[in-house]
């Protein structure tokens, strides 16, 4: 398995761990939605930072699966894949710690990781 592979397999992670943050403090496991919804500081901004994260991960992992069906060179492709994974993991710090303008910059940064992934694989 490359190294590209193996990045989408630990981002597979990154949502239960930042719900895990949303959650710690207690909640109602047969409501947890409701619960999350109730907290607020850095559990809420942890419960954005994994909404984010899977609203982000379908285009990460297809950009990865594209660049090995087209192609693209493998250490390029892993290169990119690692620069997301930092990048990502930046964003959900830079969103618990609510610091908005470093946050945006690791969401512009992973976003162009994906994007360069498509174009270089064209």
């Amino acid at each position: 398995m490359t190294i590209a592979y193996w990045c989408v397999l630990v981002l597979i992670f990154f949502p239960p761990v930042l719900g895990g943050l949303a959650k710690s403090g207690g909640f109602d496991n047969s409501q947890p939605r409701l619960s999350v919804a109730a907290v607020s500081g850095w559990r809420k901004r942890a419960d954005w930072a994994q909404s984010n994260m899977l609203e982000n991960f379908a285009p990460f992992a297809a950009a990865v699966i594209v660049g090995h069906q087209l192609g693209l060179a493998q250490g390029t492709l892993d290169q990119l894949a690692l620069a997301f994974v930092a990048l990502r993991t930046l964003h959900a710090a830079f969103y618990i710690a609510d610091l908005a303008t470093l946050r945006s910059l690791a969401y512009v940064g992973g976003l162009a990781c994906i994007v360069a992934i498509f174009v270089m694989a064209a």
